[in-house]
């Protein structure tokens, strides 16, 4: 997979499956999810792909029919049919739901006080 974000990953990608979309203008695209982060998420390229990789997107991942984990994204990597993005924005909601999802995930409340922390700092200072 992208082998050198892989060297520098400090967030836990989870691993869930649940209906997905990407947004961008009026265009749509149904995807599927292959991992979530604090950071951002993982999707394989879905049919049709005619999005302008220089704009953001919004990304949208169903939990249940009433809740929602709803982030701005941008697409940050492309690779073996696979799209990395990462998150520029998300709302309290979201973030709240997000955090649950990764702790239920991790099983350790300390490992997720530590990627909260990293949340602020710098990716540059990572390696």
């Amino acid at each position: 997979m992208f082998s050198s974000a892989l060297e520098r990953r400090r967030f836990q990608r989870i691993q869930f499956d649940a209906d997905s979309r990407l947004r961008q203008d009026d265009r749509s695209w149904e995807v599927e999810l292959c991992d979530v982060s604090l950071r951002g998420l993982l999707v394989e390229r879905p049919p049709g792909w005619d999005a302008n990789p220089g704009q953001p997107f919004i990304a949208e991942i169903d939990l249940s029919e009433v809740l929602q984990i709803r982030m701005e994204v941008t697409l940050a990597r492309t690779e073996d049919g696979l799209l990395g993005f990462d998150c520029r924005h998300i709302d309290l909601d979201s973030i709240s739901h997000l955090r649950r999802l990764i702790e239920l995930n991790l099983g350790d409340e300390q490992l997720m006080e530590r990627e909260l922390t990293m949340l602020g700092e710098d990716p540059e200072d990572a390696v």
